[in-house]
């Protein structure tokens, strides 16, 4: 039987759903590894919303990911096939009823690595995750167009926590956003949390989730998400710019656009020190 770590009990989607499945986890681990005669060989990890237990099967070597089941298991699963490898961990087995992957095993996180480096090799993956996305696939120019249409009247609801220039700045981009000719997939869920040292490949990406349009999409989150290492914001959007071969003003729109949107979403969410990011942020790339 596993240990779950406390850490991981604490994490904020547990406030308000989960409970009963944590409580199951331990022993849903345990017959997840009878059904795929698997043995567990270390520590379990974790990140926001799912477990990863190290295990091995005769010579081989992986984890078992577990989390809740549902529609994002199923998701994952779509687009960890989709990329199949390319700048992204192999996915050997899946039991969507169970919330279970068994994925390729990988060794030390990207958080690791000092920031300048870190935010070089998000810009060429980001460019390597490029294929051609499906068709199927949800738009950013359709994410964008649906929550720029919620934007003022959550920010007013909230009541107007931040300057109203921040808000207009992200309106003003918007419809620009809201149109793109790009169909190549995007990773929407993409920083150094999520991308571990491989072996076949230097560096490979976990937890994905597949939309197509603009890779610019998630450039913001890869900045915010260790913005309190960067003493010159701009110097690390340029990097990133650079590496990932991105034209610098539609990704510094891109960034304005979804940090004003994750600031929303982290206030209402009761978050504390992402708002302060994203303020720090959004005034580094404001015009």
């Amino acid at each position: 039987m596993i240990d779950v770590p406390a850490e991981f009990l604490r994490m904020p989607r547990w406030w308000t759903e989960g409970a009963d499945w944590l409580r199951d986890l331990p022993e849903a681990v345990q017959r997840q590894c009878e059904r795929w005669n698997l043995t567990v060989v270390g520590a379990v990890s974790h990140g926001s919303n799912a477990i990863v237990v190290p295990v091995g099967r005769d010579s081989g070597e992986f984890v078992l990911r577990m989390s809740p089941p549902g529609n994002e298991v199923s998701e994952q699963v779509w687009a960890l096939r989709w990329w199949a490898g390319r700048g992204m961990a192999h996915l050997y087995d899946v039991d969507v009823d169970a919330g279970a992957m068994l994925l390729e095993r990988l060794s030390t996180p990207l958080t690791t690595r000092p920031v300048d480096e870190a935010v070089a090799v998000l810009g060429r993956l980001m460019r390597r995750l490029a294929v051609p996305g499906p068709d199927e696939a949800l738009s950013t120019a359709d994410i964008v167009a649906k929550r720029s249409a919620e934007l003022e009247a959550q920010w007013t609801q909230l009541g107007r926590p931040f300057p109203e220039g921040a808000l207009r700045e992200a309106l003003d981009v918007a419809p620009a956003l809201s149109r793109t000719s790009s169909t190549l997939a995007v990773n929407g869920d993409f920083h150094s949390d999520q991308v571990l040292a491989g072996t076949r490949e230097e560096w490979l990406t976990v937890d994905p989730v597949l939309y197509r349009g603009d890779i610019e999409f998630d450039l913001g989150r890869v900045l915010w998400t260790r913005l309190d290492e960067m003493t010159d914001i701009l110097r690390y959007f340029d990097s990133a710019v650079r590496e990932a071969g991105l034209d610098r003003d539609r990704a510094r729109d891109w960034v304005i656009w979804r940090t004003v949107d994750y600031w929303l979403w982290g206030l209402s969410a009761g978050l504390t020190d992402d708002p302060v990011r994203c303020a720090r942020l959004v005034t580094a790339l404001s015009r």
